[in-house]
């Protein structure tokens, strides 16, 4: 799972990444401070079965704290984007490329409008449009989709006659290095033609969907922007990458008591009163007002709202909920909704599903291969040996 912040120059992209995950990025306030792509591990975290079992869990491809998994998933903190970027100015080419296998995208937004479309500062009588941003961003996508599927159509079309095949799989095989697959093309060649812009627009939505983080929601001008954003738009989410990287540092520093996507905190450890005027404007500004700083929720809420997974847990031994060494709940497995215990099978490992006999629930009642598993389910895969 590879998640991509994406956004203008100088809208808070690498202090999300760095507030996501606590990873040593450069941040700065002036455009194209990130030049390479940074990334790093963030983690999705959700109730972990293990509380409602009442067992303690021995988690190896994640962890649990306080009864929550933590999920890794990989996060890419991406260069600018600016107007013009599919013909290559700023770092487009790069921009692009960089986001070529990324599940799903998303944008942090400046949504103070004290920046405008080229990362440029804005006097605060002046404000930005950060609606502007938005459409940039979206377009730059969808024209450079556009050229790639312009540069092979004809050819992917008369390849698809001669051997009287799809072309939707044709072209879902030339497209494959984006994370684009034939069921994406499927879905969008159903509502326009694949050789018009409204495509790749469709295709872009179906392959790469994209949540708005209105960042720096801490400033008046973005709470009124985020409102408008949000009467016109689904999937915003506000936030405030710096007040999240501020309590999460104060965390590792033992001065509070937090965990990410926490809708509060306390204080513990050597505090000044300094620090605690800092932490209780972060209290009072944000997290009474939108219950979180919206970092946790934006990761949170893309793969499991967006992108629709499920976690999952298989274990060798349903009546000891743990795998073939003892380990209780030691692996997590995130997978699409209406994943089967077969396809799991697969995804567990491929001898499983070519030897697969059927699985066991929590219930130790036995389900079959097209069993769909839903969001939290514990199940013994069983299988031939």
């Amino acid at each position: 799972m590879l998640l991509g912040f994406v956004g203008l120059p100088n809208s808070g992209k690498s202090t999300m990444l760095k507030a996501a995950t606590l990873a040593d990025v450069q941040i700065a306030n002036y455009p194209f401070t990130t030049i390479e792509p940074n990334q790093a591990v963030g983690y999705l975290i959700t109730d972990c079965p293990c509380r409602k079992l009442g067992v303690s869990c021995n988690p190896q491809n994640s962890k649990c704290l306080n009864g929550k998994r933590w999920i890794p998933v990989k996060l890419l903190d991406v260069a600018g984007l600016v107007p013009g970027a599919h013909e290559g100015k700023g770092l487009g080419n790069r921009f692009l490329d960089d986001l070529r296998q990324a599940d799903g995208l998303i944008h942090v937004l400046d949504a103070s409008g004290l920046t405008d479309s080229e990362g440029k500062q804005r006097p605060s009588d002046n404000l930005w449009d950060p609606e502007n941003n938005i459409k940039v961003l979206e377009g730059e996508i969808d024209e450079w989709l556009f050229d790639i599927i312009q540069k092979n159509i004809e050819k992917v079309e008369n390849l698809a006659r001669m051997k009287k095949i799809p072309v939707e799989r044709l072209l879902g095989e030339k497209l494959s290095g984006l994370g684009i697959n034939e069921d994406d093309i499927k879905r969008a060649s159903g509502k326009a033609d694949m050789k018009s812009r409204e495509f790749a627009t469709i295709l872009r939505k179906e392959s790469k969907p994209i949540m708005i983080a209105a960042n720096k929601i801490d400033k008046e001008s973005a709470r009124n922007n985020y409102e408008s954003i949000k009467s016109k738009r689904q999937n915003v989410i506000p936030t405030s990458a710096d007040f999240e990287l501020a309590l999460r540092e104060a965390a590792e520093h033992g001065m509070i008591d937090y965990q990410p996507g926490d809708s509060d905190f306390s204080l513990k450890g050597d505090v000044n009163e300094k620090q605690k005027e800092a932490l209780e404007f972060i209290r009072r500004n944000v997290l009474k007002v939108y219950g979180s700083t919206g970092v946790q929720k934006a990761l949170n809420s893309m793969v499991f709202d967006m992108l629709h997974y499920i976690p999952v847990y298989p274990v060798a031994s349903i009546s000891r909920l743990s795998d073939s060494k003892g380990n209780v709940l030691p692996d997590v497995h995130l997978v699409k909704k209406g994943t089967t215990m077969k396809e799991l099978a697969g995804k567990v490992h491929s001898t499983m599903a070519d030897k697969f006999i059927g699985g066991l629930d929590l219930d130790r009642k036995k389900v079959g291969a097209d069993h769909e598993l839903k969001s939290g389910d514990v199940v013994e895969i069983i299988f031939s040996k």
